[in-house]
């Protein structure tokens, strides 16, 4: 991970936001601090990020409509919910909208620190995986998969896949009629296992199986308690 690493950091807290922005650049980042989810977008939209932090309630706009547009305006910018809401639906929703992870105030500083570096790590590591030069294809059936340009054809029809739903697809693939384990599956999507993260993973798959559903060969199965199959019929 670079040091000079850039934070958006949305926090309606400015007490917190500031504490924690200091905490941040001590230890080598750049972190830009906004106090509402409008002008964290418009200065998302002005700079250049390798991370955002954001609250969940906040005025003007909520940190899960940021998020939406914040994917919207680049699909592969990582990013973490900060936040008092602890419910499991919040938690959900919120790995739905494609968070890394999702913390619950109050926390620890180092321990926030930590998870940070981990997803900089993680999100550098895809990168440079994406610059391989050898693209990965896949044939599914009738349909075929482009990892590399994370698009799924069928026909004249092409679909771009979302970061998660790619790399979901991709272990699928690799794994085509042998048992996906789930848990294996999150930790090397999310870089841990986590029930709420497996729940997350669970909702990828749905939307896959909608996907893939014009090929009446193709299946995603479930293995009780254990995984997923991607079963392709000759």
């Amino acid at each position: 991970m670079k040091n000079s690493a850039h934070i958006l950091l949305v926090e309606d807290d400015l007490s917190l936001g500031f504490l924690l922005t200091e905490f941040l650049e001590s230890e080598g980042l750049e972190v830009k601090l906004c106090r509402d989810g409008e002008s964290g977008l418009a200065t998302f939209r002005r700079g250049s990020f390798d991370l955002c932090i954001l609250d969940v309630m906040m005025p003007k706009m909520d940190g899960f409509t940021l998020a939406k547009h914040l994917r919207q305006e680049d699909p592969e910018i990582p990013f973490l919910f900060l936040t008092a809401r602890s419910l499991k639906n919040d938690k959900l929703r919120g790995f739905e909208l494609g968070a890394e992870d999702y913390v619950t105030k109050p926390f620890d500083e180092e321990e926030l620190l930590c998870r940070i570096r981990v997803m900089l790590r993680r999100h550098a590591e895809t990168a440079a995986a994406k610059q391989t030069p050898a693209p990965e294809r896949f044939a599914i059936g009738d349909y075929a998969f482009d990892y590399s340009r994370q698009e799924l054809s069928w026909g004249a029809e092409t679909w771009r896949m979302t970061e998660k739903e790619n790399e979901v697809l991709r272990l699928l693939c690799l794994h085509q009629n042998q048992i996906l384990r789930r848990d294996e599956a999150v930790e090397k999507i999310y870089g841990k296992r986590d029930y709420f993260l497996g729940r997350s993973f669970d909702v990828f798959i749905s939307r896959l199986r909608k996907l893939l559903q014009n090929d009446p060969r193709i299946s995603i199965d479930n293995v009780f308690r254990v995984g997923f199959i991607l079963n392709v019929k000759e």
